[in-house]
């Protein structure tokens, strides 16, 4: 049955869509994908035959289509496609120059640069993912951590009213019901956020190994709606705050839960960026900050330096400056609970798009 769950995940929709609507109190697990996540990013030529194609990231998608409509009602010489595939698959069509763009919530690692020399990962923005769950009963958001989610995903912690989950929800009516987990099936840079977590709370149980946009997860028993478990990121949190989910409290470095509120996601944000390498590449994850919402990341653009032509180099670094400066206002940010790059994280990115050349 968790097989047959998590397949219907994989092949009905590679978005978190699917795992909302698995997780849903209203919701099955085989529901159909939404149309605004799988529109093609097909170049359809502009009038002057520049297009800029962006496949990736299903966190960054609600805003890269907000970017795009109002780009393209600014700048109508230039046409720009995108769809949510997820970042593992957007990073390899950056690679291979399917697409002009692969956005990923992933930084490039060394073996990415190794395997794709001539890439480089331009922070955008910031955003968070979110621990979510269908536990009838439950109105107080439960605290969760990274040890806790290891053990459920690793099949360990079976049921809700486990004294693991108890001793981090004193009081809590927590019911005798089985644990469902569910994730991507897709090369998901959301999973990589999440198991990159796991790992920085609880290695021990959830090995370096098993940390990746694409993991092997283990087998975790019988499931159903109720019960349900899963990461998603913050840019689809009105549709599970309507599908009736709770949203975990997540423990950070420091032992503190918290939610991810613009506040938790800013104190958090702090205690990394003043390190942020002139390449961009930085994990945010887990951050010592006791008011910091531990799972947060740089949402990327994957790019070439070299690009086909000297037209699409421009349109190319034209769009990108525009996403950091215009883009980066609250009307974009804000509707999907993203934040700001940082001024001196927004100079990096700048630098790196002013390297590209065509």
């Amino acid at each position: 049955m968790a097989n047959k769950i998590r397949l219907a995940c994989t092949a009905a929709a590679m978005v978190p869509l699917a795992l909302l609507a698995a997780c849903g109190s209203s919701g099955g697990s085989s529901a159909a994908p939404s149309s605004s996540s799988s529109s093609s990013a097909a170049p359809s030529p502009s009038s002057t035959g520049v297009s800029i194609t962006e496949t990736g990231s299903t966190l960054v998608f609600p805003l890269m289509g907000a970017w795009q409509t109002a780009y393209n009602t600014d700048v109508t010489d230039v046409t720009i496609t995108s769809a949510g595939t997820g970042s593992g698959t957007g990073i390899a069509d950056a690679a291979t120059g399917t697409v002009t763009i692969g956005a990923s919530d992933a930084y490039l690692s060394p073996a990415d640069i190794s395997q794709y020399p001539g890439l480089e990962n331009i922070p955008l923005a910031v955003a968070a993912v979110n621990v979510n769950y269908n536990v009838p009963g439950i109105k107080k958001p439960l605290s969760l951590n990274g040890k806790v989610l290891a053990g459920m995903y690793a099949g360990k912690i079976k049921t809700w009213n486990d004294p693991a989950i108890k001793a981090l929800n004193p009081g809590a009516a927590l019911p005798a019901l089985k644990v469902t987990t569910l994730h991507r099936g897709d090369s998901s840079g959301s999973t990589f956020l999440f198991t990159s977590y796991l790992n920085a709370q609880d290695p021990a149980d959830w090995a370096s190994a098993n940390v990746g946009t694409t993991v092997t997860w283990p087998s975790t028993g019988c499931g159903a709606i109720k019960g349900c478990v899963a990461y998603i990121g913050i840019s689809y949190v009105a549709k599970t705050q309507a599908a009736g989910l709770g949203q975990a409290s997540l423990a950070n470095k420091a032992g503190k839960f918290t939610q991810s509120t613009p506040k938790a996601i800013a104190a958090a944000l702090a205690s990394f960026s003043g390190s942020t390498p002139a390449t961009g590449s930085q994990s945010l994850i887990n951050t010592s900050a006791p008011t910091g919402y531990p799972i947060i990341n740089y949402e990327y653009a994957v790019v070439k330096k070299t690009q086909p032509s000297a037209a699409v180099a421009s349109a190319l670094k034209a769009f990108l400056n525009w996403t950091i400066t215009t883009g980066s206002s609250d009307t974009f940010l804000g509707a999907v609970g993203f934040e700001p790059l940082p001024s001196n994280v927004k100079t990096i990115a700048q630098t790196l798009i002013s390297g590209i050349s065509g």
